[in-house]
């Protein structure tokens, strides 16, 4: 994971008022985030370069087992094509793949200067919901994330660009998205952190251009 500047950090910190944006997905067996099992996990941090600019950083993945007496609803399963009991999958039980996951969100809100980090997600109610009950499951204490704060790119993207469906809303930005590949999880917030960073940037664009028109007509 790259290290960001002492300046690049700083600014980052200060862009989100102190919380560093990543950008979740996640792979469940159903919709109810206490029955249902969480399947795998994906989370991208973003950084920010010297014209203010954030970009996609490290992604750091998961497969995990089923929590004892989960449910597991054949319907989710047929969309994500998710076999549970695949040994070669290197699934984690949920406490390892939480702190696998949170370690390296930890470093990154460390490294950035921030102090909490904020998920980033499609629909960022259900991947938060699921984050924070394996959190309740596991009993761990060193989540990195706000535990109800959250950026939501379906909104984000029907502001940006009339679309709420991400495969949409990432062709309306400009960029190709591989249907194909949907619902994997890290897919899918690969997919998603471009959106995000491409709706931050553009309004990041725009208040540049602004500056520059009142500079001129100052002139």
């Amino acid at each position: 994971m790259d290290v960001p500047n002492n300046s690049m950090a700083g600014r980052m910190a200060e862009r989100f008022r102190g919380f560093l944006p990543v950008i979740v997905d996640v792979e469940t067996g159903g919709f109810d985030a206490e029955r249902d099992a969480l399947l795998e996990i994906a989370a991208i941090t973003v950084g920010m370069d010297a014209h203010g600019f954030l970009h996609p950083q490290a992604t750091v993945h998961a497969h995990v087992e089923p929590f004892p007496g989960a449910n597991l609803d054949p319907r989710a399963l047929e969309i994500t094509g998710i076999d549970p009991d695949n040994p070669l999958r290197g699934a984690l039980h949920e406490r390892a793949a939480l702190e696998h996951v949170f370690q390296a969100v930890r470093t990154a809100v460390r490294d950035n200067g921030c102090q909490r980090a904020i998920l980033v997600g499609h629909n960022a109610a259900f991947d938060l919901g699921f984050l924070n009950a394996a959190v309740r499951r596991t009993g761990n204490k060193r989540n990195p994330f706000h535990p109800f704060s959250c950026f939501d790119t379906a909104t984000l993207g029907g502001l940006a660009y009339g679309q709420t469906v991400l495969g949409k809303a990432v062709q309306a930005s400009g960029r190709a998205f591989d249907t194909r590949e949907a619902h994997s999880a890290i897919y899918d917030a690969e997919s998603t952190a471009l959106l995000f960073c491409d709706i931050v940037n553009r309004w990041r664009q725009l208040e540049m251009f602004e500056r520059e028109r009142v500079g001129t007509d100052a002139g």
